[in-house]
């Protein structure tokens, strides 16, 4: 990382490996992992942002009240965040509660394509859940979490500590598929209940109207003292960005209490959100073929911020160009992609975006949620078949560290002459 030249690096806390029965005893081995993972961080120069929940609930809560579906959660939560302030808070400035806190909702209790894959017919072939109500109230619960730890750390830890607090979700940028009154409306409704479902709370205290109104009944209120602690429940909001899309105006005539999430959207995502359970990251090994429409799509979303929201402070958390596996070290595309991308945040900065960091997914090649190693997304490619693990740079790698040592001057939309050589690393 140090060679690279970041000067920061965002890693996720494992609740079950801090906390194997979700409360009470700590695991003193995880502990000293995270101790030794700053520490080193730190040693090199490079600043830990940690987040403290991605999709790993532990299975015991799960078991015992069906987890982000009870309140008890927000308790809970709050109790392990606790921990991690008191553990690693002299040390961490930048906390995220929840990464991706829109995609637990609807990706795990309406799709079924993250954890704890609940859903119900015709919507998909779940043993368990009901994906009319249940997106709304894992929401809800997600939003009291991450306000009930976010008091916690301004109340307990933040002066002393001097840190950052947010909330991170996965953000698309939307576009009618074509100027009819009708798709440009289900534009605005796709980004309201994919975008706006979580900033419009933190922001402005209650749900987007256009969500109130189509989910009726089902969508939970935040009492008064809930929306105020809320709009002050945030330093920042990570933002997690690959792929633009399109959308269509799809009326769905069926009364709310037979509608899903995307039933109340009634909208219809083209290019296929979701495809069979597939992550949208996924989607973006398509991106090259459409890559200055995904990188204009970074800049639209930060205006979206900046403009609906305020300009609250965001930190581009992800963003990056999922390939092959077997495409090695030789990614250009992916170089490409990565600098069209940062043209597109320059211009959002000169824009007056209140954009203060952006990280790419991900630093070395890993074991993708969706895409086992199958797939990779990695600056640094890792040798699965070698039981060292051993890391060699990839194109975009070299890419990425000339530019964060600015050894260029500039980055060139198009213009492949920016890449470097190919690779002279030889894999075995």
């Amino acid at each position: 990382m140090k060679e690279t030249g970041l000067d920061a690096y965002r890693f996720s806390i494992s609740w079950s490996r801090l906390i194997p029965d979700g409360r009470g005893k700590l695991n003193p081995n995880g502990l000293d992992y995270y101790n030794n993972l700053i520490n080193e961080l730190i040693s090199h120069g490079i600043k830990p942002h940690i987040t403290l929940y991605h999709f790993d609930l532990p299975q015991v809560l799960e078991d015992e009240y069906e987890g982000w579906l009870s309140p008890r959660i927000v308790d809970d939560f709050t109790a392990y965040a606790d921990v991690c302030f008191r553990e690693f808070g002299d040390r961490v400035s930048h906390w995220t509660t929840l990464n991706e806190a829109n995609a637990i909702a609807f990706g795990g209790y309406d799709i079924a394509m993250l954890p704890p894959k609940r859903c119900s017919y015709p919507f998909g072939n779940c043993t368990h859940g009901n994906s009319v109500t249940e997106p709304y109230i894992v929401a809800h619960h997600c939003l009291l979490a991450h306000n009930s730890a976010a008091s916690l750390y301004r109340k307990t830890y933040q002066a002393k500590q001097k840190g950052f607090i947010g909330l991170n979700l996965i953000v698309f940028h939307f576009l009618p598929l074509t100027n009819s009154t009708e798709d440009i409306s289900a534009t605005k409704r796709a980004q309201d209940f994919f975008t706006g479902w979580f900033v419009e709370p933190l922001v402005h205290g209650h749900y987007p109207e256009t969500m109130r109104k189509a989910a009726g009944k089902k969508m939970p209120r935040f009492s008064s003292d809930q929306s105020k602690q809320l709009m002050d429940s945030f330093n920042f909001i990570g933002v997690n960005y690959y792929v633009s899309y399109h959308a269509k105006d799809t009326p769905n005539n069926a009364s709310a209490d037979q509608r899903d999430f995307l039933g109340d959207m009634g909208a219809t995502i083209a290019e296929g959100f979701p495809v069979g359970g597939v992550d949208s990251r996924l989607l973006a090994l398509d991106a090259e073929s459409n890559s200055i429409l995904n990188a204009a799509g970074l800049q639209r979303v930060l205006e979206y911020f900046k403009h609906i929201c305020g300009n609250p402070p965001i930190y581009i958390h992800e963003n990056g160009l999922p390939m092959q596996y077997n495409v090695a070290v030789d990614d250009a595309a992916r170089a490409k992609y990565l600098s069209e991308n940062l043209v597109s945040l320059r211009d959002a900065l000169r824009n007056s975006s209140n954009t203060k960091g952006y990280f790419t997914w991900s630093f070395m090649d890993v074991f993708e949620l969706f895409g086992g190693y199958g797939f990779s997304s990695g600056l640094y490619y890792v040798d699965f078949n070698d039981t060292e693990r051993r890391r060699y740079p990839k194109l975009s790698a070299r890419w990425y560290s000339n530019f964060l040592k600015r050894r260029r001057n500039d980055i060139y939309i198009g213009d492949s002459s920016y890449l470097p050589q190919k690779s002279s690393y030889v894999l075995k």
